[in-house]
């Protein structure tokens, strides 16, 4: 009914306009407890399948990405359709509008979206309020990135303030330099400007009297000596395991028109094209550290089997976003009796 009802009403109006007006309905649903009868039809017990990743014990292998509830303000509706953890964020220390409109393009033909979002976000303090009384059987990761206008000298500043705000309040911490939506942002990918990142906040996480994971997002544009450097920084700076892959500036073998393509210009591409080079940079990681460095595998997951090629490839667990949108609310459910059926046999 979703595919063949509800999308085409959805994809007819602009991604952000449906975007705000779903979320509009998330937050009221949510305040009627809708979740609970969602949970019954979407989430049940019997699907679950729990998983001990980084010290977490989550309930299932299946989690809803950063980018889709920036502002953790449905992280409780998305628990109730089967995410087994959800990632806010990305969040900044301090609120901002992102870029300009329009920003957010859907690709039908790819089942693909490019986005130049900018790290819209409400900023850290208020996100931090929405967090204090969520769930404690509810994996909450938080994805942090500094504000655009702070120059990348000071960018560490940023990502010690989200860290530091966010600790107690969410059960992992997701640091993002690698996506390709915010000017300069990349060159925190180099080597040396990772590892000034990570290892301050590696001493940071010292004076905390609870250890919490922290994963590193890692573009799926890197190539393998770049991948090597960056496991390098990972394990020197005591990183727990990687989200593989972020969004792509890549626009290849693409279906969608070239002259509409270029029209949309900037941005990252996420979906289905993204999905091969996530396989590839899952598989390659996996080898590299001998399956040692837990993975979170995310990029072109719309179907259960493509959640399963995933963990085939090496990912302990699975994101959805893109896939999210094209299959629908369904589809972290159909993904765990999948592989819950597969994995057990």
């Amino acid at each position: 009914m979703y595919k063949s009802v509800l999308r085409p009403i959805l994809f007819s109006f602009s991604p952000e306009y449906i975007h705000n007006v779903i979320f509009n309905y998330l937050k009221i649903g949510k305040k009627l407890r809708v979740n609970k009868l969602l949970a019954k039809r979407l989430n049940p017990i019997s699907l679950q399948m729990e998983t001990n990743v980084c010290g977490l014990t989550f309930p299932n292998k299946v989690g809803l990405a950063a980018g889709l509830d920036k502002n953790a303000v449905a992280y409780e509706m998305f628990a109730s359709m089967g995410f087994g953890h959800i990632e806010i964020g990305t969040v900044t220390p301090k609120p901002q509008p992102g870029n300009p409109k329009p920003r957010s393009f859907r690709l039908p033909k790819d089942h693909a979206l490019i986005n130049r979002m900018g790290f819209n976000n409400h900023g850290l303090d208020e996100i931090v309020k929405r967090l204090k009384n969520k769930p404690k059987n509810l994996i909450i990761g938080g994805n942090i990135g500094k504000n655009t206008l702070t120059p990348n000298n000071e960018a560490l500043n940023d990502y010690l303030m989200c860290f530091n705000g966010l600790y107690n309040y969410v059960d992992y911490i997701t640091v993002n330099v690698s996506c390709p939506n915010i000017s300069n942002l990349s060159k925190l990918q180099d080597q040396d400007e990772l590892e000034k990142i990570l290892s301050a906040i590696d001493l940071e996480r010292k004076t905390k009297d609870v250890h919490k994971p922290i994963f590193l997002k890692i573009s799926p544009d890197l190539n393998d000596q770049q991948i090597d450097e960056t496991l390098n920084v990972v394990a020197k700076c005591n990183v727990d395991g990687v989200i593989a892959v972020n969004t792509t500036v890549s626009r290849n073998n693409l279906k969608t028109q070239a002259d509409r393509v270029k029209k949309i210009a900037n941005g990252g591409l996420s979906g289905k094209p993204i999905k091969e080079r996530s396989l590839e940079v899952i598989k390659y990681i996996s080898n590299k550290t001998e399956g040692k460095l837990p993975i979170i595998g995310i990029g072109g997951i719309e179907s259960p089997q493509d959640a399963l090629d995933k963990i085939d490839a090496g990912a302990s667990l699975v994101q959805v976003y893109t896939g999210f949108i094209y299959s629908g609310p369904g589809l972290a459910k159909q993904i765990n009796k999948f592989l819950k059926y597969k994995l057990q046999k």
